[in-house]
């Protein structure tokens, strides 16, 4: 399984209650799928960079976990579907380059 991160923003106007409910069902997609260690983090309202779709504001919403590649396909085409999501995207991180240890002679 590889290691996956997804970003995704949420209209700010749906409120608490429709946005915990949207981040849980994203969340029970992946385990359906097979994801494991996942971590999600709730980053909050913030201001969009530019204008999409009339939306001014998001709610932005993280997800790092693992899973494997089919689970990412599954989860991005509910995003695709549901009209309260502005902005997805997933990317596969680098693993971190281990530094060469040093050989004395």
């Amino acid at each position: 399984m590889s290691q996956y991160e997804t970003m995704y923003i949420l209209r700010s106007d749906l409120g608490d209650e429709p946005t915990d409910q949207a981040i849980e069902k994203y969340q029970s997609i992946l385990r359906d799928q097979g994801a494991e260690d996942l971590e999600t983090q709730h980053r909050g309202k913030r201001r969009l960079a530019y204008e999409i779709g009339k939306h001014r504001e998001g709610v932005y919403i993280q997800m790092n976990y693992s899973a494997p590649g089919t689970a990412v396909a599954v989860l991005e085409r509910a995003m695709r579907l549901n009209d309260d999501v502005i902005r997805y995207l997933t990317i596969k991180p680098e693993p971190e380059a281990v530094a060469p240890e040093v050989v004395e002679a």
